[in-house]
């Protein structure tokens, strides 16, 4: 679909008039790293899956012609769920999902029936600090050393790691997973897309405040279904929500940060219990 002169493209699948569920994706991968979670819920739900801009098969326009930041990202999302006529929906949010989920959520918060969450943070609890550390400050002095190390996540080993890390049998994980990020991060203009993202990232820390307010105001209906041997959002970042969620479901799974290529069936059962007992 085109939005804002931009395509933006996105997989759907389910019944028609099934209750809808938004799947957001997290850095460096897509829509694609829902390939077993849609045909898992599309029986029931109405699945909507995109790729955010400069992501998966999105266009992906050099930084000087679009404004790369996660508010951008979210506000493309929120088009083309107008587009498609997406009024009320349960979200799936890890990783960038997260961002771009709460400022869906701010915007429009009459919109959500209920939230899951893996591996996506609302809380400073559970960003590990040796994994942040260096990209925030990338963020706060962009300068050519701080530069060249957050370049190293685009690189394959640091993307497979964050496949592989935490994973009992890593023979469990396709090499289509990392096989397709290589592929998104290596085409021409994607590394500075990447990195003013990297730069803008700090925002979102600074809205976890105003979410968590609307957590408490809303009382949203809220899995938390976790890789919990993740080396980049640890198991405190699920266990936060309670805080403010206190009826919030919250499980820790003995895999890594894309808790669904080893634990698609697993966290499938879990959504599928989840939204049962919360949907109409």
């Amino acid at each position: 679909m085109t939005i804002d002169n931009l395509d933006v493209f996105y997989r759907e699948a389910g019944p028609a008039d099934g209750p809808p569920v938004v799947l957001l994706h997290g850095f460096p991968t897509s829509s694609h790293m829902f390939r077993d979670l849609i045909p898992a819920l599309a029986d029931r739900y109405r699945v909507y899956a995109p790729d955010y801009i400069g992501f998966g098969y999105s266009a992906a326009p050099p930084p000087e012609e679009f404004g790369y930041s996660f508010d951008s990202l979210a506000d493309v999302t929120a088009k083309l769920l107008d587009r498609l006529g997406v009024d009320r929906y349960a979200v799936y949010m890890q990783d960038y999902g997260a961002p771009v989920a709460l400022r869906l959520m701010l915007a429009n918060p009459n919109r959500f029936t209920a939230i899951i969450s893996q591996n996506g943070n609302a809380y400073e609890e559970g960003l590990v600090p040796e994994f942040w550390d260096p990209l925030f400050a990338y963020a706060k002095n962009p300068g050519p050393e701080a530069e060249a190390a957050a370049r190293q996540a685009f690189t394959e080993p640091l993307v497979r790691r964050q496949y592989e890390h935490g994973v009992p049998d890593k023979s469990l994980v396709s090499p289509d997973a990392w096989t397709h990020a290589m592929n998104i991060l290596n085409r021409p203009d994607n590394d500075r897309i990447q990195l003013q993202l990297f730069r803008d990232y700090k925002t979102n820390l600074d809205i976890y405040p105003r979410a968590q307010q609307c957590f408490r105001e809303r009382r949203y209906p809220l899995l938390a279904v976790w890789g919990g041997n993740d080396e980049i959002f640890g198991p405190d970042g699920a266990r936060a929500f309670q805080r403010d969620l206190p009826d919030a479901e919250v499980h820790l799974l003995d895999t890594g940060h894309f808790a669904l290529e080893t634990h698609a069936d697993v966290i499938a059962g879990y959504i599928r219990g989840f939204l049962g007992r919360v949907l109409p």
